[in-house]
């Protein structure tokens, strides 16, 4: 009696598919960047999870478990401030993209000053975030900045204030 080949072997335990070097290769150049992920990303979100059940003083900390989550949930400021967070990202989203794509169909066409446009549209993208931020810190600053003072003169504020600090400017007050 003769049997085939491929019945012999099916006629045992089926073996067990051994990794082979190629499949293994990716995920060991791979781990050093999870790693860093994990280390980046993961730890710093268990910690702050973990600080959340707690209560922090000047220079102790006690356990109050659901107790922080309870009052938030209970407090009536926290659907105001979700339904302000919607909106904020919501008409920022599509201001963008509407401000985006003008300005993308308007330097599509050639016209006269093209050029200066584009580098009037592209200078905020080259100026440093840092450099930005000290210039709109200068133009709010009370003291110096122009801004207030313009509101003041132009009689819109009773004196030149901190207007991001002001309530009455805050988004719905």
């Amino acid at each position: 009696m003769t049997y085939a080949v491929s019945e012999i072997r099916s006629a045992g335990k089926p073996r067990r598919k051994r990794l082979s070097h190629a499949a293994i290769e990716p995920w060991l150049y791979l781990s050093p960047a999870i790693i860093l992920l994990v280390v980046v990303l993961l730890v710093p979100l268990v910690i702050g999870i973990s600080y959340s059940f707690r209560k922090f003083s000047a220079f102790k900390s006690e356990y109050v478990g659901l107790g922080q989550y309870q009052a938030m949930l209970s407090d009536q400021v926290l659907g105001q401030a979700l339904v302000n967070t919607l909106w904020w990202t919501v008409a920022s989203l599509f201001f963008q993209f509407f401000l985006g794509l003008g300005l993308a169909l308007l330097l599509d066409k050639p016209f006269p000053g093209r050029k200066a446009v584009q580098a009037l549209v592209f200078l905020p993208w080259a100026v440093p975030s840092f450099l930005s931020g000290l210039t709109w810190a200068w133009l709010f600053n009370p003291i110096i900045g122009p801004l207030p003072h313009w509101l003041f003169a132009l009689g819109l504020k009773a004196e030149p204030t901190n207007v991001l600090s002001d309530p009455s400017t805050a988004m719905w007050g």
